[in-house]
């Protein structure tokens, strides 16, 4: 298994707009082919700073499968809007 960590930096004032677009994306992770959870954190410093993180089955799971997926464009249709840059995107496992 594998997480997703996405740095998200949203426009000043949609953060509550991210939040909720967020919250509705949730189901269509948990439905996606090889996911198995899907949280998002908020900077306390910098609240216009979130991080995604999606824990997949696999590195393909994500970057192939739901990338190509009809629930990857809800995603990004839910939220994407309120991105200031693409998320910095990177893929992490357990090692302690």
């Amino acid at each position: 298994m594998v997480t997703e960590f996405a740095l998200i930096e949203i426009k000043p004032g949609m953060e509550d707009a991210f939040i909720e677009g967020a919250a509705k994306s949730r189901p269509v992770f948990l439905a996606a082919e090889g996911c198995f959870g899907m949280g998002v954190q908020r900077s306390v410093e910098e609240p216009s700073k979130f991080l995604l993180m999606v824990q997949w089955e696999s590195v393909d799971a994500h970057m192939v499968i739901f990338r190509e997926s009809p629930g990857f464009q809800q995603w990004r249709g839910n939220v994407g809007h309120c991105f200031t840059v693409p998320p910095v995107v990177w893929h992490g496992e357990t090692v302690v």
